[in-house]
């Protein structure tokens, strides 16, 4: 591993006898050096490929000096918000401002603006009116069209229009960083480099390709965004992908290339085992620790891609459908570089990527040819071509735990339920149960109202059922009792009252309340983002139900977690709402109890009448005892 850390002042890079760096790297995160890190990838790939790099950490955007430090770079500015989208990293769905910045020293929050790639862009442009700036990581690839924002409310255009940048480096980055670097290394003018995969640029007249609603158009008309969405959507693939264009009227075209091909795995194990030092810089030693590299310090990132496609996650518009693995030596050698750390207590808490069980493409056509531009690999049902296997990846589970010195290998980045169902042997989920869950196994059913799961892009709630049933028979072989802790969101595109009360009844015959609850966020580029905005599914055209009043987002919120007290005003207010009062009251079916002086309904809906605690002393004890155990 080095012992060094790319510089991040002046004197640091003449001291490695460099008068003028070929990049400056500015982020938003605080500088860590792990291959967790979007920046430390792209930056370490660079000096691997003999370019000098500079490393300019959370810039005081009040100041221009503060992004001066090396002076001009010879080839490029590279610009990335960090990890986070800085609009998620600051603001809670309910758009209040959070407490805590995990990517910062110390948790500590505002070292970043909003809208952080066009801040320091701008900021560039103030002082170096012609250097090449390249835009990349998660806030500029989800932003890199025309899209809605929810902070505003309105649609934005593509940040490349608002930040002053040159291009856009878009998903993942590393083939097209590395092709950007030598167009630039050669002399062609950047405002030539129109050719790149993974690249978005700006041009004077349309090239060849999809012309996409323009600007003007989408600022008009809801259901212009809707078709603008599908026509992205259908053309994600790096394979079959064709080029889109956006008009700014006057101001030209957006102009976005596909997608960069997937990596290679050989590929992949070096960009893995480049020499990071694996740990944040010294220079924050004073301020405290940088709390986003505690749960992945000891992680082993095993895939990229995600062939699962939910609808309101953003990661086939950045990483793509496409899995992408490390090769099985990669991975060991990272663990027994784990087994030299002072602070390694022998448990490695994680091996997985944006879904663990994922170690092959679904079908075995993706890597020659893509994926199906009109249909989904697991929704609405299992395509007939998935290959479900998971022996490869129960091949390097067993590989890391019986490494001397581990004494436990865990599976946090969750596994897909419906992929574990789709693979015919039970050997797998019994492993799993035997050796990698601590108590509790996290899956993502998100909902359990059909209607719902499916503007979510998830199976139908009985899939969930199924596992369930599975990953208990698992637990019956292994001799162990462990629970599916379900993560849960409200208020997603199509969940109307009824079925938020839906996923409250369900709640409540699980028995316990879930910790982790999720409101809907629209983040930029999703499809769920796109229903919300439009009140249209893009994929059928058709009409769908957006709850998007904060009252009833807090209503349907509060439903999941209906036994919090704070919570009451807000369910009884739902259920009066959704017509089912008969859930208030003293039956076992009962989500709240009347308050003083309030009644009880009489008759519930099950056509039974509640019974009431003051009738039986019995009864009273039991109600009692219920309330302790809440």
């Amino acid at each position: 591993m080095s012992t060094r850390f790319l510089p991040v002042t002046r004197e640091e890079m003449e001291e490695r006898g460099i008068w003028q760096p070929d990049f400056v790297y500015i982020t938003g995160d605080a500088y860590v050096d792990h291959p967790s890190f979007g920046a430390a990838i792209i930056t370490r790939l660079l000096e691997s490929q003999g370019y000098s790099v500079g490393i300019i950490s959370q810039p005081d955007w009040k100041k221009k000096e503060s992004i001066s430090v090396f002076g001009e770079p010879r080839l490029a500015f590279l610009v990335s918000s960090g990890n986070m989208d800085s609009m998620v990293n600051h603001y809670t769905v309910a758009k209040k401002h959070r407490k805590q910045d995990a990517y910062s020293p110390g948790g500590q929050m505002g070292l970043r603006p909003d809208r952080a790639v066009t801040v320091y862009s701008n900021l560039i442009r103030q002082t170096y009116k012609e250097t090449p700036i390249i835009l990349g990581g998660v806030e500029a690839s989800l932003r890199r069209l025309a899209h809605y924002d929810y902070w505003s409310d309105r649609m934005k255009r593509s940040v490349l229009m608002d930040s002053g940048a040159d291009l856009i480096s878009y998903g993942m980055g590393e083939h097209s960083i590395l092709a950007l670097a030598e167009a630039l290394d050669k002399g062609i003018p950047v405002h030539k480099i129109t050719f790149v995969a993974g690249t978005v640029y700006k041009a004077k007249e349309a090239p060849e390709g999809i012309l996409l609603p323009s600007y003007e158009e989408l600022l008009q008309n809801k259901e212009s965004y809707a078709e603008s969405f599908k026509k992205q959507y259908e053309n994600m693939d790096s394979f079959s992908g064709k080029v889109l264009i956006e008009s700014y009227g006057t101001k030209g075209y957006v102009v976005q290339n596909p997608p960069a091909k997937p990596l290679t795995q050989e590929e992949m194990d070096r960009i893995y085992e480049l020499p990071y030092t694996r740990t944040f810089h010294p220079m924050y030693g004073e301020k405290g620790n940088i709390p986003a590299i505690e749960e992945i310090k000891f992680s082993i990132t095993s895939n990229r891609g995600c062939f699962g496609s939910c609808n309101f996650c953003a990661l086939a518009f950045h990483q793509g459908r496409i899995v992408q693995t490390r090769s099985h030596a990669s991975m060991l050698r990272e663990a027994q570089g784990y087994l030299k750390e002072p602070d390694f207590k022998g448990y490695i808490h994680d091996v997985g990527g944006p879904t663990a069980d994922f170690r092959h493409p679904s079908c075995e056509k993706q890597m020659t040819k893509g994926v199906c531009t009109n249909r989904q690999c697991l929704f609405p049902k299992p395509c007939k071509n998935l290959k479900a296997d998971h022996e490869d990846y129960l091949e390097i589970l067993r590989e890391l735990r019986t490494l001397p010195g581990v004494k436990k290998v865990f599976i946090r980045s969750g596994i897909r339920f419906d992929y574990v169902n789709a693979d015919a042997s039970p050997v797998f989920l019994e492993e799993v149960a035997k050796y990698h869950v601590s108590g509790q196994l996290r899956v993502a059913p998100e909902h359990v109202a059909d209607q719902v799961l499916y503007y979510m892009g998830k199976p139908e709630h009985s899939v969930y059922e199924e596992f369930l049933k599975r990953f208990e028979k698992a637990n019956e072989k292994a001799g162990k009792k462990q629970y599916v802790v379900p993560y849960l969101m409200s208020s997603h595109p199509g969940c109307t009252m009824k079925e938020a009360v839906e996923l409250a009844e369900y709640i409540r015959d699980m028995g316990f309340m879930p910790e982790q609850v999720q409101d809907f966020y629209p983040t930029p580029s999703t499809m769920s983002t796109c229903m919300y905005y439009t009140g249209i599914d893009p994929r059928t055209g058709k009409k769908v139900y957006v709850p998007k009043t904060y009252r009833e987002k807090a209503m349907q919120r509060a439903l999941i977690q209906y036994k919090n007290p704070e919570n009451y005003p807000l369910v009884k207010e739902a259920l009066i709402e959704a017509g089912r009062t008969d859930l208030i009251g003293y039956g076992k079916t009962c989500l709240i109890r009347p308050q003083k002086g309030q009644k009880s309904e009489k008759i519930s809906k099950t056509g039974k009448t509640p019974e009431h605690p003051k009738k039986k002393k019995a009864i009273r004890n039991v109600h009692k005892k219920k309330r302790g155990k809440a």
